[in-house]
């Protein structure tokens, strides 16, 4: 899994940031008030116009000109607006991930900038804090940066082989938003099975409940590297109801490209190619499963081979 690369946020998340500044310091009378002037604003936003801001604090100057970075194509203005966030407050954390995505030059460099933006985001928010709101991050706007800091320094510690590090920091951002609105589950559980923590991967698939790909793939994985075989196929026969494009990534049918899809609809195959970046690995060191992924899929080939012709399913192949 290698570093992440630059995303341009949603443009929803500004939005929502200046509905905040607008609504800071002002008192409805009535919630048909509030809800009149969050209408007349939502207007205004539909049209084209800008929202008449109060000017604000350092802090959220910066975070204005991070937000204007994320919409500029070129990396050299979205580094020159970032390094202009700093000036305005030395503790942007998201200047540092445009930094460490944009104008690092080295896994290394990235790594300690988005160090460096995680503690400059644990010195805006605060101990208390930090304290007093974990379990409610990310719903708060101005945790936001500091997440994304974290993310993307455990992603470098991983790659560089600080495997426990990385594990930790994924542990603790789900500690901190268990709601998991930027999928550290998925990362964390890639990290415990190419460790094999299984014990700990067992406790995030009851934590974490949910029917999708990157789940059923991984599940089956997991009982057949626990040898509980019945589980396994039940598993895997599921994983590939929910995406069969996953087998021809996994065994060398397709090549994966040089770039991960930003977006994907639930059983394409953007999303096994996704799969494939995040979980290959795991899948490969275990040749035991990978065979047994085979078998799997060559018996449906035959199943289908007799329903419908020789040729079966192209989306397997």
């Amino acid at each position: 899994m290698g570093r992440r690369k630059h995303l341009r946020r949603p443009v929803v998340e500004r939005e929502l940031f200046r509905m905040r500044r607008l609504l800071e310091g002002r008192e409805f009378e009535s919630e048909e008030e509030l809800d009149a002037f969050l209408k007349e604003a939502t207007q205004k936003l539909n049209r084209g116009e800008e929202l008449p801001l109060p000017e604000g604090t350092p802090a959220d100057r910066a975070q204005e000109l991070i937000y204007e970075a994320w919409q500029m194509e070129n990396p050299q203005k979205r580094v020159r607006l970032a390094r202009e966030a700093l000036k305005a407050f030395p503790d942007c954390a998201d200047a540092y991930v445009i930094l460490a995505e944009d104008a690092a030059r080295s896994i290394e460099e990235a790594r300690d900038l988005y160090a460096e933006g995680v503690r400059a985001g644990e010195r805006a928010l605060g101990p208390d804090f930090m304290k007093e709101n974990a379990g409610h991050f990310w719903g708060d706007l101005r945790t936001r940066g500091y997440m994304r800091a974290r993310q993307g320094l455990y992603q470098c510690l991983w790659e560089l082989g600080d495997k426990e590090e990385a594990v930790r920091h994924c542990e603790e951002m789900l500690r901190l938003n268990p709601n998991d609105n930027q999928g550290v589950r998925y990362h964390l559980a890639a990290y415990l099975l190419e460790t094999r923590q299984l014990g700990k991967l067992d406790k995030l698939f009851r934590t974490y409940k949910e029917e999708s790909t990157f789940w059923d793939y991984t599940r089956a994985l997991f009982y057949f590297m626990r040898q509980e075989g019945k589980k396994a196929q039940r598993m895997l026969s599921r994983a590939l109801e929910a995406n069969p494009f996953v087998p021809a990534y996994l065994l060398g049918a397709r090549s994966l490209p040089d770039e991960m899809p930003g977006l994907y609809s639930l059983g394409s195959e953007e999303e096994a190619v996704i799969y494939v970046g995040t979980y290959g690995v795991c899948w490969l060191r275990e040749a035991e499963a990978v065979l047994w992924l085979a078998a799997t899929v060559a018996e449906k080939l035959a199943e289908w081979a007799e329903k419908t012709g020789p040729s079966g399913p192209a989306r397997y192949r």
